[in-house]
């Protein structure tokens, strides 16, 4: 016979039910009781069949014991070696002068500490219940709530006022550079919709033409700086050299600064072999290598056939322009005196090479598409990028010639000569291929010495902005836009508000961020950066994110060119790798048997020579095992994002912590750079007898599995933030979670094993 049914528990729950009705509007919980079935009786036989002696439990017991020794063990022997291998492989790029990186790793490190001693305060005040209803001083019984009550005060009265203040700042500096951004978007749309772009007053015929006169091609000095460029010199000269130009009005001159003795000796021998093939080019080595790029293109401009020249044209050892480049630059100077600039886009043979070159595609897509074009089309200035232009040679020598006192000279000549009153042209329509960094390290690297520069620049040049002769909107728009808006104030506001005031918001939250900052403004600004490589769509939430955390080395190379730090002078060149190599040999090879052709030139038979120095360059292309590298500012800033993004769980923001979370995390994957994937290593072999080219043949880089992984990770974004808009208030979802666990304690414990078993049906309202 079965036994009665347990009313106890359903008055019980009925009285709960009651008295707890506001909280069950919804129909949280439905409660289903059903009747037991009856227990069979225990067999006394069986348990006497499975009875163990003392003896059995206690080898059982030591058995247990020793495998639980034997898991601490090896959990600590895995710590220890993690946190050893950890600190083997913690690199830091700051030098012995550089001061500012020094003193701001200890601002992060002593910001980490205070972060993680706050977090540790919250969770115990969480666990007391002292976030849903916070103590008084008066009230306060425990040492612990007399000093979380303390803190409470403290925090509203003297912290929060003046975070809310900053962050007020940030906001209002956020909104004009944003207002900024949109101005250049509709500026590109203007100019795609009218189809402005600059016309050249003539053209020169494609190839070469029979009875042409060569004197109406003007006299070309075409530069090629490099420093120790082994893996891409060979297509730089050689890209260079196949010109369309008659080859009696141009000279190129390879600018090389090397201080590998090895590296001298191949860029020597690849001059050497296009001398012999007709080509007007000179090898430039100087005894004295200071002021880095500024000091070579200095030393080249003082020789004195160069005063037989009207125009130079400038290529970085990793550029390699078309052959029609001159034939499609020169026809903007004639008739146009006052041109003083011909700019050329970039383009990117390894722009899908890994994550990192994809999300570097996307802001120099912008900076090309939108900034240079609309300012040329506009205002008749931008920046010169320091290599694939045309300058006019009187208008170098007008504005003063090359310095040696900044790191980006190109910016320094380019201000010069605007201020002088000389214009510019930018042609988005001729492009010139080049190299993106493909590792976290070398684009740090090129990123500190671009934002160190201009800081540089503007403290040197910023009175001869106001004494120059120009208009007064031009001068507002180097001194506010160029300068002090894009330069300063965009690293500045991206490190302070994103990185420092939003963790600091959550442990102080009497100051608050709005939603909008936080997600929305930022997504319609990365949707409008995407928008000149529109195929990088899929990669919208990782470019937001990186760009926050690459503030990190912004702000710090801003804040040590404004006030003259020691890192600030120092110049890094870019590590290449090369790979744009692989396709365009074989097209330069083409090339320069039409060229031979064309000019009748027989091959020198003193190439022969080349073979020892191909030796020499296949023995020292040794493979290099590359190891993970942990970058200390970076790891530290993305511990304090995730500590922050925990804070921010307590308190159930949503949009806070999926952006904590996903920065934190992605801060993660870039300090240690295992996101450089297809590093491939160059083969180095013998050079072609003929031709003189490498076989630098590489595998085929393995299809990108990131691609289906970050489209997955924006999917999941979107779905959290509907999902976020559509759930209940937190503080009512605090509360049905405890009255839930609170439920089940009490049917738990106190029914005791006569009790019907139960059903819990939840119904969570759309989350």
């Amino acid at each position: 016979m079965s036994p009665a049914p347990n009313y106890e528990f359903q008055e019980w729950w009925n009285k709960q039910r009651d008295h707890n009705h506001q909280f069950f509007t919804n129909d949280l919980l439905s409660l289903q009781i059903t009747n037991p079935l009856p227990l069979p009786l225990p067999d006394p036989a069986a348990d006497k069949d499975r009875s163990r002696s003392a003896r059995q439990l206690s080898w059982l017991c030591l058995l247990r014991f020793q495998q639980l020794a034997n898991c601490l063990a090896s959990f600590a022997n895995a710590s220890l070696l993690l946190l050893r291998t950890a600190n083997r492989r913690i690199f830091s790029t700051d030098s012995s002068s550089d001061s500012s990186a020094s003193r701001l790793y200890r601002v992060i490190k002593f910001f980490l500490f205070l972060v993680i001693l706050l977090l540790c305060f919250e969770l115990v005040a969480f666990f007391k219940g002292w976030h849903f209803s916070p103590p008084s001083v008066a009230e306060a019984e425990a040492a612990v709530e007399l000093v979380y009550a303390k803190w409470l005060e403290i925090r509203a009265d003297y912290l929060a006022p003046p975070l809310q203040s900053l962050a007020n700042v940030c906001i209002v500096l956020f909104l004009v550079q944003s207002v900024d951004r949109v101005v250049l978007i509709l500026g590109c749309f203007w100019i795609k919709f009218r189809k402005l772009k600059p016309t050249a007053a003539m053209e020169y015929p494609a190839g070469r033409v029979e009875g042409e006169n060569v004197e109406d091609y003007p006299m070309v000095l075409v530069q090629i700086p490099m420093c120790n460029e082994r893996e891409v010199y060979q297509q730089s000269i050689a890209a260079v050299c196949i010109m369309d130009w008659p080859k009696e009005r141009m000279l190129v001159q390879v600018l090389d600064d090397s201080d590998d003795v090895n590296v001298q000796l191949l860029i020597k021998a690849e001059v050497q072999k296009w001398q012999h093939r007709g080509v007007h080019i000179l090898y430039r080595h100087r005894l004295i290598r200071t002021g880095y790029k500024a000091g070579n293109l200095k030393s080249a401009m003082n020789c004195d056939y160069v005063k037989n020249y009207e125009f130079v044209a400038i290529f970085d050892a990793d550029f390699q322009p078309a052959p029609d480049f001159l034939k499609k630059t020169i026809p903007h100077f004639q008739g146009n005196d006052d041109i003083a600039l011909v700019q050329t886009r970039w383009a990117f043979v390894n722009k899908d090479e890994n994550l990192l070159t994809r999300l570097q595609n996307i802001n120099l897509s912008f900076h090309f598409e939108v900034e240079q074009q609309v300012n040329g089309v506009f205002i008749n200035f931008f920046g010169f990028n320091g290599t694939a232009g045309v300058w006019r040679i009187e208008a170098l020598e007008d504005c003063g010639g090359w310095l040696e006192r900044t790191t980006v000279e190109d910016m320094d000549i380019a201000v010069r000569a605007h201020l002088s009153g000389w214009k510019f042209v930018y042609l988005n329509d001729v492009k010139c291929l080049c190299e993106l960094p493909e590792s976290y390290e070398a684009y740090k690297k090129q990123q500190h010495r671009w934002h160190s520069g201009p800081m540089q620049l503007f403290r040197l040049c910023f009175f001869d902005i106001l004494r120059s002769k120009v208009s007064m909107g031009k001068k507002a728009n180097l001194i506010f836009l160029f300068f002090l808006l894009r330069k300063l104030i965009l690293p500045f506001y991206s490190f302070t508000l994103f990185c420092i005031i939003l963790p600091l918001t959550m442990f102080l939250p009497e100051a608050q961020l709005p939603a909008w900052v936080v997600c929305y403004v930022p997504g319609i600004m990365s949707v409008f950066n995407i928008l000149p490589a529109p195929r990088s769509f899929p990669f919208i939430v990782p470019y937001l994110l990186f760009e926050n955390t690459m503030s990190v080395t912004k702000f710090n190379a801003m804040i040590s060119g404004l006030f003259r730090f020691g890192s600030s002078y120092e110049w890094i060149v870019t590590k290449k790798s090369g790979r744009s190599s692989e396709a365009d040999l074989i097209a330069y090879e083409k090339e320069s048997d039409t060229f031979m052709e064309a000019t009748s030139l027989l091959r020198s038979s003193s190439d022969s020579g080349l073979e020892e120095l191909s030796k020499l360059e296949a023995t020292k292309k040794s493979l290099k095992t590359k190891r993970n590298r942990l970058y200390r500012k970076e790891l530290a800033l993305a511990f304090i994002l995730l500590t922050a993004s925990v804070r921010s769980l307590l308190s159930a923001q949503g949009i806070h912590f999926y952006f904590l979370l996903f920065q934190g995390e992605l801060i993660d994957g870039h300090c240690v750079p295992g996101w450089e994937f297809h590093e491939i290593q160059s083969h180095g072999s013998m050079v072609d007898q003929t031709m003189g080219f490498g076989d630098q043949r590489r595998e085929a880089p393995k299809p990108a599995p990131e691609d289906v992984k970050l489209c997955a990770v924006f999917c999941l974004c979107c779905v959290m933030l509907i999902a976020n808009k559509l759930r209940p208030e937190a503080g009512q979802h605090r509360r049905r979670f405890f009255i839930c666990q609170e439920l089940l304690k009490r049917n738990i414990n106190g029914a005791g094993k006569d009790a019907a078993p139960f059903v819990f049906v939840l119904d969570w309202n759309g989350h």
